[in-house]
């Protein structure tokens, strides 16, 4: 008899039969065969919010072709991912194929890598199902269906059918409204620089710039000088001064390599250097992942095994030879509370597997981000940049001007994984050597707006917040999108649409706790302890549903159509008084006596 794999994706499953014999039998379940019902709450509230799960019809399918494998199997083994959501799989498989009734051996294996030896070594060492990671997604799941099934007609009702409201995904489109209203608001401040073009006297053609930095020793307030007034007096005082080298500092630094990819650090890199969405970048990520060329894509963990550690110690030196390798295993500090140190960063699983080696097997876009995770990952095992650097003070009468300069000596990590970094080969000057002045440059500036969001920046902010997961921060920026909350402008920053102004103006008003980053926040450490087996879910659930469901109640009865402009036109159909109302995608003409009367009209000029 056979031993049956079940994993989620028919990609993965073929990668893990390459590795095992004829002894066993990989199968896809196709992602979740049970989810709950999509037309109706299901959840009920009044016994212990308890899930009423259902197969979708899609799922009906594959339970059917995969029960046909038990009678012949002698093991049955659950293989979906390693994180609550793969846990949440194997027990919803369990649950849907009758195997809690089975008396067959069942097991629950987990690796991080697709490779023949994490496959043979989860074999060895199957457990149970998880029950608190279970819980920790299905409080998840629970919490998020009783928000956008609660709160979303209630924006029905007081802005316009066919909104929907989001646990996280609010608080986002609150941090992209709330920018928004910033840069609106924000009033420039004029100042000025004052830049000295300076050149060494003694045989030296190389010119610098040096701005000026303090003025009888104190620091010039940032952001610089405030007006002309003060810019001219400056100059006028300047005139005739010596330009005197009153301070010399030179010393060598290092630039460190960055840590490895997680997930949100390789979606924001992705962004930046590929111009890669969340989405898109986690897609190709799953690809790579389910064919056996990185390991799982989403971790919050910076661990890398040792025998990682030593594969890539020797491809370093294979590709850039020994002065190129750190000369020790560099290993880097987690910062999520909750990462486990079984869970790795993302990296190739082959640190020896070039890009270019697998490029005919890749798709472009696929070989773009492996070639910038295995850079990353080789990156962080290589020597430190090394630059010298000379920092000068001159000293003009009461003004002193500063001027750092900057040259690369080794590039270290750099020859794999470049950063932008500045020279400035500044001239060999010493103390109290006097220099020639060719000039003086006052230039004017305004203070600027904080910059809007793009993927990489809000997905930054969500993560220095503990708003959402690894698992979730894709989903978030695309249902934002997808609701249109948002939209990106043509060089990918984000603008709130007006639907999405309104919809967050009436959360933040009247469900302020809905979308409170402090109080999103802990509930995802909450969750965190859910899955640490530190607290009973339905409990987290009461806590938060009580008060939010007593507040729904209110808020329907206090607050009014937000929606409404009245006008001068006429209906036409029963003669009351056409209005202007918000629909999901802009505004509109409908009679004041709807529902009676059901006649709509587009609005001259809307927006859409």
């Amino acid at each position: 008899m056979i031993s049956l794999i079940i994993v989620e994706s028919p990609a993965k499953a073929r990668t893990i039969s390459k590795f095992l014999g004829r002894e066993y039998s990989v199968q896809s379940s196709f992602g979740h065969v049970r989810d709950l019902p999509r037309t109706v709450l299901g959840v009920d509230v009044e016994n212990n919010f308890e899930p009423k799960y259902v197969i979708p019809p899609k799922a009906k399918k594959t339970i059917a072709g995969l029960k046909k494998f038990i009678p012949k199997s002698e093991k049955i083994i659950m293989a979906t991912d390693g994180d609550r959501e793969g846990e949440a799989i194997s027990w919803h498989l369990v649950e849907a194929l009758g195997l809690n009734k089975n008396k067959k051996i069942l097991g629950r294996i987990v690796f991080h890598e697709i490779t023949k030896q994490a496959i043979e070594e989860a074999l060895k060492n199957p457990r149970d199902i998880d029950m608190n990671l279970v819980n920790a997604q299905q409080a998840r799941r629970v919490l998020d269906r009783l928000v956008g099934y609660k709160l979303s007609p209630f924006l029905w009702k007081k802005i316009a059918r066919g909104l929907s409201a989001g646990r996280v995904q609010s608080v986002a489109l609150r941090l992209i409204v709330e920018r928004e209203k910033e840069i609106e608001s924000f009033k420039p401040e004029e100042y000025w620089t004052i830049f000295a073009s300076l050149l060494k006297i003694k045989n030296d053609q190389n010119k610098f710039e040096a701005l000026l930095t303090k003025i009888n020793g104190e620091a010039v307030p940032k952001p610089g000088i405030k007006t002309k007034t003060e810019a001219d007096k400056i100059l006028k005082d300047l005139e005739g001064a010596d330009y005197i080298v009153s301070k010399v500092e030179r010393k060598e630094t290092k630039k460190n390599p960055p840590s490895p990819f997680i997930t949100s650090t390789l979606q924001q890199e992705s962004f930046k250097k590929l111009r890669f969405s969340s989405k898109q970048t986690m897609m190709l990520a799953q690809q790579l992942y389910e064919n056996g060329y990185i390991t799982y894509m989403r971790t919050d963990s910076t661990n890398i095994s040792d025998q990682a550690l030593w594969a890539v110690k020797d491809s370093i030196i294979s590709l850039f030879g020994e002065g190129y390798y750190a000369g020790f295993p560099r290993k880097y500090k987690t910062k999520s509370r909750l990462a486990q140190e079984a869970h790795e960063a993302i990296r190739p699983t082959e640190p020896a597997r070039t890009p270019e080696s697998i490029r005919s097997h890749l798709t472009p876009q696929q070989f773009k981000l492996y070639d910038l995770i295995w850079r990353r990952f080789l990156a962080t095992q290589m020597k430190e940049a090394v630059f010298d650097t000379m920092s000068v003070e001159i000293l003009a009468d009461k003004y002193t001007f500063g001027a750092n300069g900057q040259t690369l000596k080794f590039d270290g990590f750099l020859r794999v994984y470049p950063m932008k970094f500045g020279e400035l080969d500044l001239p060999d000057l010493e103390e109290n050597e006097k220099l020639k002045l060719l000039g003086l440059k006052p230039d004017q500036h305004f203070t600027k707006p904080p910059p809007r969001y793009n993927e990489a920046s809000l997905v930054k902010t969500l993560e220095k917040y503990g708003i959402g997961r690894p698992s979730t921060y894709a989903p978030i920026i695309s249902t934002i999108q997808d609701r249109n909350y948002v939209q990106k402008d043509r060089i990918r920053f984000f603008h709130p649409t007006e639907i999405g102004r309104m919809v967050n103006d009436l959360l933040v008003e009247h469900f302020p706790d809905v979308v409170d980053i402090k109080f999103t926040s802990n509930m995802e450490r909450e969750l965190d302890d859910i899955a640490e087996g530190k607290e009973e879910w339905v409990e987290v659930i009461k806590k938060f549903y009580g008060p939010f469901s007593a507040n729904l109640e209110k808020k329907y009865k206090e607050v009014g159509d937000k929606t409404v402009e009245g006008t001068d036109e006429v209906c036409e159909k029963c003669g009351g008084k056409m209005v202007i109302r918000m629909g999901r995608f802009g505004k509109f003409l409908a009679c004041s006596n709807f529902p009676k009367c059901k006649n709509t009209k587009n609005l001259p000029n809307s927006e859409s």
